[in-house]
């Protein structure tokens, strides 16, 4: 072979072999072992994970995205868990009762991704620790059958600051429409009066959702109140002081026409006052005292007060000789003793009671004054 071909022979190879080498260099590496991906379940907590001086009644929940819990729950410090629900689709959970002032939880439990990776469910927070609890009672209370001039009433043991709050915690419905407001009396006294005397055999549910709720300067309400009652038969009690007679109209029909005696007319300490009453209280013995006009421990019976100033319908036996004829008592409406035990055996608390025709009339300022005041006046009373 002669030198020309030897070398055109080693080109040729030396070409062929680069060739198979750039075709080497061009192909995939090797595999390499990869590094997992992030699992794609995310899980958001309401309020945040290490949340401090949580309202407790603030929405409790938890929800995942992209996945569903496979296990979940809320648990105290004592390790009690809190009651709550799952929804249908596995994705969020929410408590479904009051957590404690002043406490601290945990979440526990796992999520299970899309992707089928878990995802552990941890965190905690804490509530708030008021610096008192405010206690508050309601009235009329369960099962109450009262007059068509009951107010509902909501008293506080300490006075209330954030007024429109409390308010708008405060629900009334009825069996029937009725038209009515809140009004506050005091800084620990708000009461609801329908504008007109209730429908007779109306049933009436109240609703307090004071837990939780800020009486302002870190006072807090102590517990939820509720109460469910019902009017009675509608009565009312016609007090014309100068007739001398007390009239009772029971479902719009008269059913009794009293002798009565009512306060001496000239004397404005002793004037029954004008005014809209109702029965506070019933006592078949009460006993009574007035030392200005110098009488100690006096016993009358079948008692039924109106007014926290002092006035009552009362059996007055020893004034016989007045009933129907002088008004000479007290202020008290006297009647025989037979009639006052028949009007006392009629009579419900709440029942209204119109004084009319005295020298005088009642300011609102004795406690149950709330119809004494006109519908204008009282609806100005409200917060909202």
């Amino acid at each position: 072979m002669s030198g020309s071909k030897l070398r055109s022979l080693w080109a040729a190879l030396a070409g062929a072999l680069a060739a198979l080498l750039l075709i080497s260099g061009c192909g995939s590496p090797a595999p390499q072992d990869q590094e997992p991906a992030d699992p794609v379940a995310k899980v958001t907590f309401e309020p945040g994970v290490g949340a401090g001086e949580v309202n407790p009644t603030a929405p409790i929940k938890v929800t995942v995205d992209r996945g569903k819990f496979d296990s979940i729950a809320l648990t105290n410090a004592d390790g009690k868990q809190v009651a709550g629900e799952l929804s249908k689709d596995g994705r969020t959970w929410q408590a479904t009762e009051s957590l404690g002032y002043g406490k601290s939880y945990s979440w526990s439990g796992q999520a299970v991704g899309e992707d089928g990776q878990q995802v552990p469910v941890q965190g905690q927070f804490s509530t708030l620790q008021p610096k008192k609890t405010v206690r508050a009672t309601i009235n009329p209370t369960d099962n109450a059958e009262v007059g068509i001039a009951m107010p509902i009433s909501v008293k506080f043991d300490e006075p209330v600051k954030d007024k429109a709050v409390i308010q708008r915690a405060l629900t009334v419905q009825t069996s029937v429409p009725v038209e009515g407001s809140w009004a506050w009396l005091s800084d620990r006294q708000v009461d609801w009066r329908p504008k007109e005397y209730w429908p007779a055999h109306t049933h009436v549910s109240v609703n307090a959702k004071l837990y939780g709720q800020s009486y302002g300067d870190g006072a807090y309400g102590l517990a939820d109140l509720s109460t469910d009652f019902d009017i009675g038969r509608s009565q009312i009690v016609k007090a014309a002081v100068g007739t001398h007679r007390l009239v009772v109209i029971r479902n719009g029909q008269q059913v009794a026409n009293y002798a009565a005696s009512y306060g001496e007319e000239y004397d404005p300490g002793r004037n029954t006052p004008n005014g809209i009453f109702m029965v506070m209280q019933k006592n078949p013995v009460e006993i009574m005292d007035n030392p200005r006009y110098g009488y100690h421990d006096v016993r009358k019976t079948w008692a039924a007060r109106f007014s926290n100033h002092g006035e009552f319908i009362h059996e007055n036996q020893e004034n016989a000789a007045a009933l129907g004829k002088v008004n000479n008592s007290h202020g008290c409406i006297n009647l025989s003793a037979a009639d006052a035990k028949a009007y006392y055996d009629s009579a419900l608390i709440g029942d209204p009671i119109e004084v009319t025709g005295s020298a005088s009339s009642m300011p609102p300022q004795f406690d149950v004054y709330d119809w004494l005041l006109s519908w204008d006046q009282w609806t100005k009373k409200s917060a909202l």
